[in-house]
């Protein structure tokens, strides 16, 4: 394992430099560029990875508590994922006409998920969440939406955002974002735009629980205004339970968003919800995609599904994230730090606030240099895999030990911007 490794990432830099003359933003996914980790620091890019491990391009190994930005959840390279996709492969992997798959993997997202009695596959989590919207509007005839943070990089999702370049600006008119757990807010709008509203779209659960019945109100509201309740689980379905966050905290919205860690690693995401919703929509909208029947994803799903059916996933998963979150914190009251660590699991944050309980930049960066100096790596929350060992885990925390020691030093003696090797990371949404 890599400890206190002297950051030589000249190579990696350059073709870094590289990538970005030829590559918009220098990759395919913002989570990925390099600014977002400790520049000259935290890896730039991984070469091989298996299980939780990954190597960077230096050769350098990590544990990985970002597993492919959560669409590892059972492992890298995990060998019955790969033994489907592997079986799939000498068949073929896209005809002219359907294939049988479709079906099977239908019936077993129906089988699993609450709110699912049709399905339909695309690729990505941005599809699922546009396809969902506009499934919403169709059905009832409306257009505003009132949405979480982040679900996509569609019009409806950024017209609001400092990321709004390239869309009209009528969009914006239709769109009201709403903080996680500020009923009040939703109540507002609904009362504003009484008969406007198609839906409301948020992720079920991010590393803030639900607070005083937050779900439960988002679903009542919806059924009293005539609007739909849309549950974003990209991130969190198969995640926290198999039929997602709707299973884990009970409450069923109307239509749901899937990806990340149902393709074990293979491109897929999913729209699922009510037969009456979708019947009435289907007509109304074109949502068609090339890939969407990719018979390998689809069969990386039903190996996925059968994983998490018969293997001790959600136990272990929440026994070890959790035992993360709370010998972190325990570590944190000892050294005095105020940095925190946040979520549930099989999803955890960091806040990152210096002694006097303040957001700081800076006591972020020299934290995340020295975790990921000994070859432990995250970028903006960690999603970690149910595979991580007891003894993955145990050396997690004895670096957390060593990274909250530094960083509270640094900043009791004032030396924490001398400290920092790397440039500090960026917020890209």
């Amino acid at each position: 394992m890599v400890k206190n490794k002297k950051s030589d990432l000249k190579k990696s830099l350059e073709l870094w430099k590289h990538a970005e003359q030829i590559i918009m933003n220098g990759t395919q996914l913002y989570s990925k560029m390099a600014s977002v980790g400790v520049k000259g620091v935290s890896p730039i890019y991984f070469v091989k990875a298996d299980g939780v491990y990954a190597w960077d391009f230096e050769g350098n190994r990590y544990i990985d508590y970002t597993m492919g930005i959560g669409a590892c959840f059972v492992g890298y390279n995990n060998p019955k994922v790969k033994k489907a996709i592997q079986k799939q492969l000498e068949i073929g992997t896209i005809f002219s006409l359907p294939n049988p798959i479709e079906i099977k993997a239908a019936e077993k997202m129906i089988e699993i998920i609450p709110c699912a009695e049709m399905v339909r596959f695309f690729k990505t989590g941005s599809e699922a969440t546009q396809a969902a919207v506009r499934i919403a509007r169709a059905y009832t005839g409306r257009e505003k939406v009132i949405k979480g943070h982040y679900h996509g990089w569609h019009e409806w999702s950024l017209a609001d955002t400092e990321k709004s370049g390239g869309i009209p600006h009528q969009y914006k008119e239709n769109v009201f974002e709403v903080k996680y757990n500020d009923f009040e807010s939703v109540k507002k709008i609904f009362d504003q735009h009484k008969n406007e509203i198609a839906c409301i779209i948020i992720e079920p659960f991010e590393t803030e629980m639900p607070k005083d019945n937050y779900l439960q109100k988002l679903r009542k509201i919806t059924k009293e205004n005539g609007a739909l309740l849309i549950f974003d689980e990209v991130v969190t379905g198969f995640r926290l339970a198999l039929g997602g966050a709707q299973e884990y905290f009970g409450v069923t919205p109307d239509i749901a968003a899937f990806g990340k860690a149902m393709g074990g690693g293979m491109p897929l995401s999913a729209v699922a919800g009510k037969k009456e919703i979708m019947e009435k929509a289907k007509d109304k909208i074109f949502v068609s995609s090339t890939f969407g029947g990719d018979m390998l994803s689809l069969a990386a799903l039903l190996a996925v599904v059968d994983i998490l059916k018969t293997e001790p996933v959600y136990d272990r998963i929440f026994k070890i994230g959790n035992k993360i979150r709370d010998d972190f914190n325990n570590l944190a009251k000892k050294y005095g730090s105020k940095i925190e660590c946040v979520g549930i699991g099989p999803r955890l944050d960091f806040k990152y606030r210096n002694m006097q309980g303040k957001d700081d930049i800076k006591v972020k960066t020299l934290f995340m240099q020295e975790v990921v100096k000994r070859g432990v790596f995250f970028v903006w929350n960690m999603l970690p895999s149910y595979k991580l060992s007891d003894e993955d885990v145990e050396y997690t925390l004895k670096v957390f030990d060593e990274a909250l020691r530094i960083t509270t030093k640094a900043e009791k003696e004032g030396k924490v911007s001398e400290m920092l090797e790397g440039e500090p990371p960026i917020k890209v949404i």
